[in-house]
């Protein structure tokens, strides 16, 4: 019922897509979520150095023999890497998809990825950057709308708004997301003209996530009202977790700090104490207004599946009626 041409082009069981965490999509997440039927995406800026990225390529193809990609991350950080670096490890490992979000993609680096027939996905947050990477060759496109966990942009467009304005302006196929939890999103942004879909913020709360358990219980514990939105003044507007950390970091905007001062706070090793220790106040973690559907901490594959079996249950109901 759910093949579309993102199952077909990725070569996955269902239209879904694990969103990309910083210092949580390692390898064994992203085996998880590409085992459960999806396609994890691993984070290649977590690693320090091309060594230990490749050390987690390999361990991630040792867990899983389905598809997954990589993400090269475009956003300011505390440590800038050369992603050049990156894609050489990862063709080296023989990756065949490629995942980049973030700032505009330079066109070097993404006609590598055409030189070495990558499927290419960008994600972004407008139609403008959509149709850009379009032009410049990408294979699919990942659009998330104002209510996502992570990365939202300056535009601050709704997914309801977001989806169909870029499905119908794009000749590629498009994946969505923004607020997708269950079956009822999957429906939605199918319904929507999208070829799949990406989840981020509800893969936190599941056994394989590698957070803390004092975090997932915080988290299956919020509302959609738990969110506030940081980094705007950097250009990096992310939606995360209403915390401590985050009014810190609101604080040191409102007082027009510069991008030291508050990558200081936002930074990832501070996310790290938090997830390693549950130190919940300790750093800032990525989350959308869809954490007030979260409700409980299954695996992985037991999340998909009751998705598939929710959208399936709700497709019927609609032709039936």
């Amino acid at each position: 019922m759910f093949k579309t041409k993102i199952t077909e082009m990725l070569g996955i069981e269902y239209p879904i897509v694990g969103g990309t965490m910083m210092s949580i999509t390692t390898a064994a997440f992203s085996a998880a979520i590409s085992n459960a039927g999806g396609l994890g995406v691993l984070a290649s800026a977590i690693y320090q150095s091309r060594e230990s990225f490749g050390e987690a390529l390999d361990e991630l193809i040792e867990l899983t023999d389905r598809p997954f990609a990589v993400n090269l991350n475009l956003f300011p950080m505390m440590r800038p890497i050369d992603n050049n670096d990156y894609l050489d490890v990862l063709l080296e490992k023989g990756v065949k998809i490629v995942e980049t979000s973030g700032h505009s993609a330079p066109e070097e680096l993404c006609a590598r990825f055409k030189e070495a027939g990558l499927t290419w996905i960008h994600k972004c947050v407008g139609l403008r950057y959509a149709l850009k990477v379009q032009e410049m060759g990408a294979d699919i496109v990942t659009v998330v709308g104002y209510e996502n966990g992570g990365a939202t942009g300056k535009l601050d467009v709704g997914t309801l708004v977001l989806v169909p304005r870029v499905v119908e302006s794009l000749n590629v196929p498009v994946i969505g997301g923004g607020g997708v939890s269950d079956g009822r999103g999957l429906v939605a942004i199918l319904a929507l003209g999208a070829q799949g879909v990406i989840i981020g913020t509800r893969l936190l709360a599941t056994r394989e996530a590698p957070i803390h358990e004092k975090l997932k219980e915080a988290l299956i514990n919020a509302s959609e009202l738990d969110t506030m939105l940081v980094m705007r003044s950097i250009g990096a507007t992310h939606r995360v977790w209403n915390n401590t950390a985050a009014n810190k970091v609101a604080e040191l905007e409102a007082n027009q700090a510069g991008l030291p001062e508050i990558l200081n706070i936002a930074a990832g090793e501070k996310a790290r104490k938090m997830y390693n220790e549950g130190d919940l106040d300790a750093g800032i973690i990525s989350c959308g207004q869809g954490i007030g559907m979260a409700h409980d901490i299954p695996t992985v594959r037991d999340l998909f599946d009751r998705i598939m079996g929710e959208a399936a249950e709700i497709a019927r109901g609609l032709v039936a009626n």
